[in-house]
């Protein structure tokens, strides 16, 4: 029993137990509409047999309201089947699309190094849709063949035990072996679909998200053939299904046919012998016949149970994913009041690395303290960053948040607290004022023109012919990506957290205008706690100290003019910022390689 609960199958058919009532009232309804479709076949054959011997009317009136009846109840109940069954599994896909979501928020950033966005959007969407067939078209078929067949065989046994054998004989090759070769078809392709169709939706993703950028540099064509491979891969596993289907609907006609000619053959001698009549033959037909409904629907059950398990386990793999930052059990609360940020030998490794990507860095940023935090790309700043939001477990040493470890707080607390503008924010497919106001839904205008004028955007947004109303795009895809990155930093400051991280919040825009930006950013920020992460030096020195990283180790601290003073890495960043500032003056045929503006030995 153990191992059945670890089934993949067995624990997506435990996220129905909510609506379990339902599926048993669909697979009733189901039982009922297919044995009203068999019953009617079998008085519509005694009806027609017993009238074509022209008896009194009156002695086929009840066959007649039986047909009437049966037909009726026929359409009645698989209306009412289809909605109870629809209703359960969509209210079952709804709660697995919400576990899904609430699985893969601890996993972003940090824990789905494998996965791109294409993906996750078919894990979340199309295998999340897949176990709709489990619940509609896999589990009850099986119970409506099974407890059907047992009546029609019963029943043929009843009226000739020949022919009631010949039943059962065919409906348990028809039940067993069709779908059994149905499966051995399509089992190598049904692994591969919900794989194939992954990696067309990430590549169809990456191709349009990516289009401008393929186009300028001459990838398009490159980028459309892997889409064209991708699609190629899944209509490959498509042409298998249909072949499945094609096969399966053949031999279901073809036992069909053999169960009635096996019934003909038991009946014939038997109505010749005088052991029962024409018209008992004709309902033993009939029967025999309408039991093709009860088979028919097993092959493509034990098709969508295939697809099912491969979705499952694509599923499981999301839901059993480690917490790269797991909760505590008890999480303590955080101290009110002002809370300041200490960390101590702090050290994060990424595994495989040859060196930490943090070694035994410190850091004080007391409440009301403005720090900044520069160094070469791959130093370890977005590390830090991401160790503070409690995005990543350190390897060993300890961030204090108001004297409190966070490892022993919430991750959702922590990020009331600490948060920001990070590098690569996102920007969501609504208007300017609505991505604004996800920070703070209940900030007024006052606020919302604040924010924005702090980052530079107010100006802007009001010139547009729909202002504060106008689309942002796809991700942002109707801004530039300084326009973008400014919508992100006057969210942070709207959001106005206890400690800000701006996380290089000046990227994308031009040297005046990033100059311009921080000087607000400054001016809107004093008095607040702020981790300023950076590569342009100008303007530093209202902070109250600069930390250098190098190599994941902090090299250099202190205020900027005092570390502009003596030799360092600082010194050699500021000088190769003001090389290259002093070469983008120049008019464009005046200016040199931009190699001659780097610093000796960092080439």
């Amino acid at each position: 029993m153990t191992r059945l609960r670890r089934d993949p199958l067995w624990r997506v058919l435990a996220l129905a137990a909510p609506v379990r009532s339902r599926l048993l009232l669909a697979a009733l309804l189901a039982v009922v509409t297919v044995g009203c479709a068999v019953a009617l076949a079998g008085v519509s054959g005694w009806l027609l047999a017993t009238a074509a011997g022209q008896p009194p009317v009156r002695s086929l009136a009840v066959a007649v309201v039986g047909v009437r009846a049966f037909g009726l109840a026929r359409g009645v109940s698989r209306y009412v089947e289809r909605l109870a069954g629809h209703d359960a599994a969509l209210r079952v896909l709804s709660g697995t699309r919400s576990d899904v979501w609430t699985a893969l928020e601890p996993l972003v950033p940090a824990g789905l190094p494998g996965s791109g966005r294409g993906d996750l959007l078919e894990r979340l969407v199309g295998d999340v849709d897949a176990l709709q067939d489990l619940y509609l078209r896999a589990l009850a078929p099986p119970v409506v063949s099974a407890a059907i067949g047992v009546l029609a065989v019963g029943f043929s046994v009843w009226l000739l035990p020949f022919a009631g054998l010949a039943l059962a004989l065919g409906l348990v090759v028809a039940g067993t072996a069709v779908p059994a070769a149905v499966v051995l078809v399509d089992r190598r392709a049904a692994r591969h679909r919900a794989p194939a169709r992954s990696r067309l939706t990430a590549a169809t993703v990456e191709a349009l998200a990516g289009a401008a950028d393929l186009e300028a540099h001459g990838a398009a064509d490159a980028a459309l053939e892997r889409v064209l491979s991708a699609d190629e891969q899944l209509r490959s596993t498509g042409r298998s299904a249909a072949r499945a289907a094609g096969l399966a609907e053949g031999l279901q006609v073809l036992a069909g046919g053999l169960v009635v000619l096996a019934v003909l053959l038991a009946g014939v001698p038997a109505v010749a012998a005088g052991t029962v009549d024409g018209v008992t033959l004709a309902v033993l037909v009939l029967v025999a016949w309408a039991c093709q409904e009860v088979t028919a629907p097993l092959p493509d059950a034990a098709r969508a149970l295939v697809s099912a398990r491969a979705a499952a386990v694509r599923l499981l793999e999301l839901l059993d994913a480690p917490a790269p930052v797991p909760d505590p059990l008890a999480p303590r609360p955080l101290p009110e009041g002002p809370l300041g940020v200490v960390v101590r030998e702090l050290v994060v490794r990424y595994p495989g690395a040859a060196r930490p990507a943090l070694d035994g860095v410190d850091l004080d940023l007391p409440p009301g303290r403005r720090v900044a935090l520069v160094g070469p790309s791959g130093s370890g700043k977005s590390t830090l960053v991401d160790v503070l939001l409690r995005f990543r477990e350190p390897t060993s040493g300890s961030v204090l948040l108001g004297g409190v470890d966070v490892r022993t707080c919430a991750q959702d607390d922590v990020r009331r607290v600490v948060s920001g503008c990070l590098q690569g924010a996102h920007v969501f497919a609504t208007t300017l004022h609505d991505n604004l106001l996800l920070a703070r839904p209940a900030a007024g205008a006052v606020e919302v023109e604040a924010a924005a004028r702090a980052a530079g955007l107010a100006e802007w947004a009001r010139s547009l012919p729909q202002g504060w109303q106008t689309p942002a795009g796809e991700a942002g895809a109707l801004l530039s990506g300084g326009q973008a990155q400014r919508l992100s930093l006057a969210r942070a400051l709207l959001a106005d957290p206890p400690v800000l991280l701006l996380d290089e919040p000046t990227a994308g825009l031009d040297r005046e205008l990033a100059d311009a930006v921080m000087a607000d950013v400054l001016r809107a920020t004093r008095g607040h706690t702020v981790l300023l992460v950076t590569h342009r030096l100008a303007g530093l020195d209202e902070f109250d100290e600069v930390v250098v990283l190098d190599a994941g180790r902090v090299v250099q601290r202190g205020p900027a003019r005092e570390l502009r003073a003596v030799p360092g890495l600082f010194r050699e960043l500021h000088q190769a910022e003001q090389a290259a500032d002093a070469l983008l003056s120049l008019p464009w045929p005046q200016r040199p390689s931009a190699r001659t503006a780097e610093p000796q030995g960092r080439r």
